[in-house]
């Protein structure tokens, strides 16, 4: 039903993106989705990847600033409407999202979210059989 994602702090200057990425690239992890937010001095990298723990723990010990949260996740047929058909059953209880990111994965559309009522959209996730997805079924699709 989730996938952990790490959220990583990078200040918005040249060559601090390479940095996390080589750590990445040296630990043999494999990213499989990204976004950015960004302020005027750093942004907010969100990834998921193949290993988070791993990735996580790499990170901390060269001193960057990460942390690892759990975020909701959707697998979806490759079609179009299929997001707007999902996110609408949320819309529908009243659930507000967040932030959302999607990618394809294995030939199927993957919808990573997070809402203003966590409890909420898992009940509605059971109560709807909406098609989940956790780290160790991504990782197959990689």
């Amino acid at each position: 039903m989730t996938v952990n994602q790490l959220a990583i702090f990078i200040e918005n200057k040249s060559g601090k993106l390479l940095k996390v990425l080589q750590l990445l690239k040296q630990a043999g992890i494999q990213i499989v989705a990204t976004t950015i937010a960004d302020t005027l001095d750093y942004g907010i990298w969100r990834i998921i990847c193949d290993n988070p723990k791993k990735a996580y723990d790499m990170m901390r010990e060269n001193s960057v600033s990460v942390t690892m949260s759990e975020a909701f996740a959707l697998k979806l047929d490759n079609v179009p409407g299929a997001a707007a058909d999902a996110l609408k059953i949320f819309a529908d209880e009243g659930i507000g999202i967040t932030y959302l990111y999607s990618f394809l994965l294995g030939g199927n559309g993957i919808l990573l979210f997070r809402t203003d009522d966590e409890e909420k959209t898992r009940k509605v996730i059971v109560e709807k059989s909406l098609a989940t997805i956790d780290d160790a079924g991504l990782a197959e699709l990689i």
